[in-house]
């Protein structure tokens, strides 16, 4: 064989190649194509065995040409591979079949009670304050009037971290402290966030919760101003302006005089329900006027200032928003719990 008969086998290879590819359109046609003109016995295997009959002078040109013809060859055929996949590929998927219905996410409860209190109080006035959840005894109690034979301060119910008797917050209180040490009155503040107890696991208790925690300061701050901004705090945050508070005498260490709120039941109208106990109230927060010897620890003089102090759960307040009977449904990962809102 001559190069012009090598030329001339070559161009009738690439000619029954394209006619032949016409029919290659699944796999088992492209799998033959691809073996009939690049396996073991193809044509153009047999002709790299014939590279040594050539002269030398001619064997790296004739060797080009049959390279240029297989590598058209295996580009086509892969090409061909490609073009078959993507039609299977399209064949698995119906386009005209509706979608499947996918869940859109929503705020937990307690991440909603929360956002939902900031954007209120910021409305009022207040600034939002965070700080550490590890915190000295001092800012947790000490500042607080809470005094070291104080049943609070006991290892039954305050998770202490080391010999250095660093706690881990049982209320948000420690950040009113650091609050009131870096500014000076006038200031109005809330501080959400989480807060541990030594409680055990029930419907009503766990030992990690949420707390916001309000204060304002200035002079001339009445009971009747708590009284006011509570009120529409929680009017505004269930949505209802005819609901109506109550306030009975108690003792909290930080403010004096205290008291217990509790809102007419939300669910009964004040008839009386079993959410209620048929008491047509429920008990909801402590709060009260910041007690003199809290502005003492804190260097504010209380013959010029006075205050008020409250704290809520919010685990308490998102079970009644949403009538959840149950806080242990916030931490079991059941998605149907939100659905609830």
């Amino acid at each position: 064989m001559n190069i012009e008969e090598l030329k001339s086998t070559l161009e009738k290879i690439k000619k029954s190649f394209k006619n032949q590819k016409k029919d290659g359109d699944d796999k088992e046609s492209w799998n033959d194509l691809r073996v009939k003109y690049l396996g073991r016995k193809s044509k153009i295997k047999e002709l790299f065995g014939l590279i040594g009959e050539f002269d030398p002078e001619e064997r790296k040109k004739v060797g080009k040409m049959i390279n240029d013809h297989k590598d058209y060859i295996e580009k086509e055929i892969a090409l061909l591979k490609n073009k078959i996949e993507k039609e299977e590929e399209k064949i698995k998927y119906d386009i005209t079949l509706p979608p499947r219905k996918r869940d859109i996410g929503k705020e937990h409860p307690i991440t909603s009670i929360f956002e939902l209190s900031k954007e209120i109080f910021s409305k009022m006035g207040f600034d939002i304050k965070t700080g550490p959840e590890i915190e000295e005894e001092w800012y947790n109690f000490d500042a607080l009037n809470i005094p070291e034979s104080h049943p609070a301060r006991d290892e039954q119910d305050t998770f202490y971290i080391n010999e250095e008797k660093k706690v881990l917050r049982t209320h948000t209180s420690p950040v009113q402290i650091r609050t009131m040490l870096e500014e000076k009155p006038p200031l109005a503040m809330i501080a959400p966030g989480k807060v541990y107890r030594s409680d055990t696991i029930d419907a009503s208790h766990s030992p990690v919760f949420h707390q916001i925690e309000g204060l304002l300061i200035d002079e001339n701050v009445k009971f009747s101003d708590l009284k006011g901004v509570l009120y529409k705090y929680l009017s505004e945050l269930f949505n209802d302006n005819s609901i109506k508070l109550r306030f009975y005498n108690n003792y909290f260490p930080f403010t004096e005089p205290s008291a217990e709120m509790h809102m007419n039941c939300i669910f009964c109208k004040g008839e009386g329900c079993k959410v209620c106990k048929n008491s047509g109230w429920i008990e909801l927060l402590g709060c009260g006027m910041v007690d003199p010897n809290v502005f003492k620890a804190v260097d504010i003089d209380p013959e010029k200032y006075t205050g008020f102090a409250f704290g809520v759960g919010v685990e308490r307040l998102a079970l009644l928003k949403y009538n959840i009977p149950d806080m242990r449904y916030f931490y079991e990962n059941d998605l149907r719990m939100l659905n609830l809102m």
